[in-house]
């Protein structure tokens, strides 16, 4: 039996769950660390490798950086990634790395996903030596050599205290330290000069300074002074809230601005790294660095070739970018500049071929990508400014198609690309411009209606059947087209990249919810260029098996938006007795015996029950299968036991129209029955 009255049915709640926006990272996502004893293998690793690469005489320097050719054949990078956030979101810099050691740069992971650490050693590191170490050796005319001891009053206890007293008998040439759990914790957060410095007896000019005395130097003419005082607010900005407080009380950060522009690149860095530190989770100090007309200054810089400069300009962007209320103005002043200088040739997609990212431009490329994260999550006039962004949706894209083939796919720098993408496909249907979306839909009715000429008193086609055909015509134009920006973000093809994601991407769950919350936007709603896709997804692409293995996971954002994809693949299936007995057992499996339980939470029984309700409303299979596989008691249960809470109620509700609308099955009632369940239980 059938039922085919449309007033017989209820109508599910449909919450707007297609929100699908993201900023920063989670505190839960940013909680795993590494254990002391992977520290301490880190540092036990990095002094041997100092020690052997110590004998080894000093190599040439070309443009600013040592390079060899010695292991032809083998890229030049040493870096190391864990499952989570890598180095980038603190600025661990190369600069400050003695020339030709090469090392492991230990990462204390965290992020979503497993807890396992990928390490990708190569022969050699390309950085710039330390600008700390070779200005302040200047101004100290060298008076140590390489194979010198500290000198004994280089630091002493009114200079240094506590844990900093202990630098002076670290050995020379260490190497970058691990990034510590709290330093990733929050974006953007820079480094120390001391650490990995060469700590010769010229780094003692440091002990004898003042926060004072380091702003004037910041107005002298003399660049040795100038990158000595920023050097120092770097070091005390580091570690002590109260020196960034007393930074902006001496007027500073408009002096290191004005030293964003400099003619030596050096002052450069070390002015974008002492106000990196400086905003580091200060709202103020972020405040009076736009106000100082930072962000103009910092875009100057950004065309600088040097790529330690531009860690820092997009370290320091990136921090800017995770405030709401700045988000709007860094938007607006910082997009084409960042997908022009960085994003673009970064990702691959430019004119010129990237073989293989170095560290410096690895971290360059995640900054960018978070920053952009932040910037998607704000608001529709911001999201439009970025669909419209000429390059950045195809870089974008390009980025991710290059990494899945090179199993790539769970680092943070794809995890960022994908969020983004996914934040520029919400509410796509209402924000993209009117004439796209009358491409996406096909003439009307009435446009597309023709005169002809009738035979007998019949006419050539009917109505019908033409707008089927013209409907038809307008899919395939629309498929043959090859996507450039913002066409990408409906474009079939990327419902393909998305499901290479889903599938590929087995550790990084944040990664995986993103793709999916993607296409949940991409399916959302009632137009008919979502039935499109979801047909797409289903028929061409073959997704359904996949959604299905992975809604064994218990994260709970990404239940939300694999069983908000399932939900929209519900209303749009064709054959929906088909559908029925595939998804419903596996729906079934995430709801909850009760509304007091917390195993799923309101927004996945929401969803759950949407999808079963799009199915029951169509099919007496989806009905048979509900009381054949048990979920009638998860019904009831969720329908009348809850404790009132907002959530609880809605899913109540959205319980109790599945069993309303289960009960117009008169055939069933009889199995109804033999369950146990009478007339009163379903309304």
């Amino acid at each position: 039996m059938s039922v085919t009255s449309e007033n017989v049915f209820l109508t599910a709640l449909q919450p707007n769950l297609t929100v699908s926006t993201y900023a920063v990272p989670s505190e839960t996502e940013l909680s795993h660390g590494g254990t002391h004893a992977e520290e301490a293998r880190f540092k036990r690793v990095h002094q041997q490798v100092s020690m052997r690469l110590a004998e080894k005489s000093t190599l040439p320097r070309q443009n600013g950086s040592y390079a060899t050719n010695t292991y032809p054949g083998q890229s030049m990078y040493s870096t190391s990634r864990m499952n989570g956030f890598e180095s980038g979101q603190q600025q661990v810099s190369s600069m400050t790395l003695p020339a030709m050691k090469r090392s492991l740069s230990g990462t204390l992971g965290t992020g979503g996903g497993g807890g396992s650490m990928e390490q990708e050693v190569y022969v050699s590191r390309q950085s710039f030596k330390g600008p700390a170490h070779r200005t302040i050796s200047r101004i100290n005319n060298r008076q140590t050599t390489h194979g010198s001891k500290m000198s004994s009053g280089m630091y002493g206890s009114a200079g240094l205290s506590g844990s900093q007293s202990n630098l002076a008998m670290m050995p020379q040439g260490r190497l970058s330290r691990a990034g510590s759990v709290r330093s990733v914790h929050s974006v953007g957060r820079g480094k120390d000069v001391f650490d990995g410095m060469d700590m010769t007896g010229s780094m003692g000019n440091l002990s004898g300074l003042d926060m004072p005395t380091a702003i004037s130097y910041l107005d002298e003419s003399d660049q040795n002074l100038q990158m000595l005082g920023a050097a120092y607010i770097q070091h005390e900005c580091y570690h002590n809230n109260d020196a960034k407080k007393q930074v902006n009380q001496l007027k500073g950060i408009p002096r290191l601005v004005q030293l964003f522009t400099s003619e030596s690149q050096e002052v450069q860095r070390y002015a974008t790294g002492a106000t990196r530190n400086l905003i580091y989770e200060s709202m103020e100090n972020k405040v009076a660095l736009i106000e100082a007309g930072g962000i103009p200054k910092l875009m100057e810089a950004l065309r600088e070739p040097d790529n330690e400069l531009r860690k820092n300009i997009t370290g320091i962007l990136w921090n800017l970018s995770s405030k709401d209320n700045l988000k709007e103005k860094l938007a607006r002043e910082t997009l084409a500049e960042l997908t022009e200088k960085i994003l673009i040739p970064l990702s691959g997609t430019g004119d010129q071929d990237i073989i293989e990212l170095s560290p410096s431009e690895s971290d360059i490329l995640f900054n960018t990508t978070g920053c952009l994260r932040n910037l998607s999550s704000v608001n529709e006039k911001t999201r439009q400014q970025m669909r419209e962004t000429r390059g950045l949706i195809d870089a974008l894209v390009g980025y991710i198609q290059k990494c899945l083939p090179e199993t790539k796919v769970e680092e943070k720098g794809v995890e960022n690309a994908v969020c983004v993408l996914r934040n520029l496909s919400y509410q796509l249907y209402t924000e993209i411009p009117p004439s796209a979306l009358l491409r996406l839909e096909g003439p009307s009715r009435a446009q597309s209606s023709s005169k002809g000429e009738a035979i007998g008193c019949f006419t050539p086609n009917s109505k019908k059947a033409k707008d089927r055909q013209n409907q038809d015509l307008t899919t395939f134009t629309e498929v043959s087209r090859q996507p450039t920006d913002i066409e990408w973000l409906w474009h079939p093809k990327i419902v393909e990249l998305y499901n290479q994601v889903l599938q590929r991407c087995e550790i990084n769950s944040t990664t995986r919810e993103a793709a999916a919350g993607a296409l949940q936007n991409l399916t959302a709603g009632d137009k008919r260029w979502a039935s499109v896709l979801s047909r797409v997804a289903l028929e061409q692409n073959r997704m359904l098996p996949g959604i299905l293995d992975l809604l064994r996971t218990d994260n709970n954002l990404e239940l939300r938006s694999l069983t908000g994809l399932l939900r929209n693949f519900s209303l749009h299936a064709k054959d929906k007795n088909d559908m029925a007995t595939k998804v419903v057992n596996p729906l079934l499996t995430k709801l909850p015996i009760d509304g007091r339980q917390k195993e799923s939470s309101s927004d996945v029984v929401v969803n759950v029950c949407g999808a079963l309700n799009n199915l029951v409303t169509s099919s007496m299979v989806a009905a048979r299968d509900i009381a054949f596989f048990d979920g009638l008691p998860k019904l009831v249960g969720i329908k009348t036991s809850h404790d009132s809470s907002p959530g609880k109620l809605k899913a109540a509700k959205a319980a109790a129209t599945v069993l309303s609308n289960m009960f117009q099955y008169k055939k069933l009632h009889k199995d109804y029955r033999n369950k146990g369940f009478q007339r009163e239980d379903f309304f």
